[in-house]
């Protein structure tokens, strides 16, 4: 018996020294996972080490490679069943926002889906005759507009994805589309005016009952409206006042354009479309259109974000040369070679055309002028006009009267209002 005893106790100590020699890879697990990875490929040991590695050197899901947007309204839900919390399918809802740089609404939706739906709708009722008998929508802005959506669909497919366009209402067509993919999310730019925001209701409205969530975002302005020193129902009415508010207000950093978007989703076999003619959206090209439409300048209209950022790069060239001749302006003296003046037919920079189908962002346009006009300097506190200050009073001009127009936009307020005045008191 006592012998027995002795070779018991040898037994049970060769499969203790075992165990702990089956366990060292879950030490090397605590102290250095690059070693568990080399101990568990050369290891011919036994199935549980191996499996109890497995459960330490799990690798967590990448980061994105895209800018993170600031901002979204609400949180992202996640699905238990998605390790790394994304959406199966989103929605990216393009509107007065037609352009792939600082768009929050797309790089916010690539980060957060496994694949991504760009929609453009025309929507007929932006169409045909308003009350007073005039166009909604003349041949000239809707062949710009349809220019603008051709560059967009071109800069999708550039990085992968595509521009599904669509003739119909939005609130008809988002749901069938939503359906179509199994999209759980819709992400789109506010608007400000009151038929502008009423779609958006309606939209939002359809898709909740679908178990759609809305989620929007900001990016037609200059400032960010949660960066103003007031809350927007006690904005000024006046310019002046709006100014000497915002003076010390920071203009934020925009969103670079993502190099590459995610897919298209499978589910649905969901066809682009055609962009319509002008034809098809009930307009006569032949009558009021011609070929060769030009501004007052002499320069040729192209829409599109490439011909935006063109023409941005070279305003920014050009003004300098042009600083001496505004200076004269000013003071009450006429430049010589008129020509060369901002005034005249070179009034302007002419931007405002993309600005407002959103191919240009203002933030983008601040920081191209900042970087390529060393004398710029901050809109608020600049004590001169010249060179290119003028053009940020210009976007400062602009923020008043969009921030206005949303302050008053829905019809309870628009009676109730104070109407807005362009007083120069505080300039």
């Amino acid at each position: 018996r006592e012998s027995e005893g002795h070779e018991k106790r040898d037994t049970e100590s060769e499969i203790e020294r075992e165990e702990r020699e089956t366990r060292a890879p879950q030490h090397l697990v605590l102290t250095n996972s690059n070693r568990v990875l080399q101990a568990a490929a050369s290891s011919s040991r036994g199935s549980s080490a191996q499996g109890s590695s497995a459960v330490f050197v799990s690798k967590a899901p990448p980061a994105a490679a895209v800018p993170s947007a600031k901002n979204s309204h609400n949180p992202l839900p996640v699905n238990p069943g998605n390790a790394a919390g994304l959406r199966q399918a989103s929605i990216v809802w393009f509107r007065n926002d037609l352009r792939v740089h600082d768009n929050e609404a797309l790089v916010s939706a690539n980060r957060d889906s496994s694949s991504i739906l760009p929609v453009y709708c025309f929507d007929p009722r932006d169409y045909g005759k308003s009350s007073s008998g005039f166009d909604k929508t003349g041949p000239y802005r809707a062949k710009f507009l349809l220019e603008c959506v051709a560059n967009l669909r071109a800069s999708l497919r550039e990085r992968g994805s595509d521009l599904i366009v669509r003739v119909g209402n939005p609130e008809d067509m988002l749901v069938n589309l939503a359906k179509s993919v199994g999209a759980s999310g819709l992400y789109v730019h506010q608007e400000v005016t009151h038929e502008e925001q009423e779609s958006e209701e309606k939209v939002s409205a359809v898709l909740k009952d679908e178990g759609v969530e809305t989620k929007y975002f900001w990016g037609s302005t200059l400032f960010h409206p949660d960066d103003l020193p007031f809350k927007l129902h006690e904005m000024p009415s006046n310019y002046g006042g709006f100014r000497e508010k915002v003076q010390n207000v920071h203009v934020r950093k925009t969103i670079e354009a993502p190099r590459q978007l995610k897919g298209l989703p499978q589910q649905g076999g969901v066809k682009p479309g055609d962009i319509p003619s002008l034809q098809e959206l009930g307009l006569n090209p032949t009558t009021a259109l011609r070929q060769d439409s030009q501004t007052a300048g002499g320069a040729m209209l192209v829409g599109g974000e490439g011909e935006a950022l063109k023409r941005l790069q070279r305003f920014a060239l050009e003004v300098p040369g042009q600083v001496a001749n505004q200076a004269k302006a000013f003071s009450g003296s006429k430049s010589e070679g008129g020509g060369d003046s901002l005034y005249g037919a070179n009034f302007s920079c002419k931007i405002s055309p993309w600005l407002a189908m959103g191919c240009l962002s203002p933030r983008r346009m601040f920081e191209d002028l900042k970087k390529d006009g060393a004398r710029l300097k901050a809109a608020t506190t600049a004590n001169d006009d010249n060179g290119l200050n003028w053009l940020v009073f210009e976007l400062l001009w602009r923020d008043f009267f969009r921030f206005i127009t949303k302050k008053y936009s829905s019809g309870k307020k628009i009676h109730e209002a104070v109407p807005a005045t362009a007083s120069l008191a505080a300039v």
